[in-house]
């Protein structure tokens, strides 16, 4: 599977933002996805996640209530909607295919999107 984020940019706080990863090669469906995020001098830390059917969804605590991770499956895309963004959420996000759902250990994923940068200014 190769996966292309994109949609990152620059944000002013409490704007929102709608990242996208498109999928190509094996079969999108098979696989669950996640989004990521790593934010300067910081570890990758796991955001959210959804199931193959996209019917089961996961988000980490911070972003719960802000941000929606949904998938089309015909268009091959997983989408990550971000709404109230604050500083702390500036980052580079990265999208990754899993073969199960809810794993939040980003060597649990096996393939990677190259990373797309969400700033958000005060």
């Amino acid at each position: 599977v190769q996966l292309q984020a994109s949609g990152g940019g620059l944000v002013q706080a409490g704007g929102s933002l709608r990242l996208s990863c498109a999928a190509s090669g094996r079969t999108f469906s098979n696989y669950a996805m996640g989004w990521f995020r790593q934010a300067p001098g910081k570890e990758r830390e796991f955001v959210a996640a959804i199931s193959w059917s996209g019917s089961s969804t996961y988000n980490t605590e911070s972003v719960k209530g802000r941000f929606t991770i949904s998938r089309g499956n015909a268009k091959n895309t997983v989408y990550l909607q971000m709404n109230s963004l604050n500083p702390e959420d500036t980052a580079v996000y990265y999208c990754a295919a899993a073969r199960a759902f809810g794993l939040l250990r980003s060597e649990s994923y096996d393939y990677w999107g190259q990373g797309t940068l969400v700033t958000v200014s005060s």
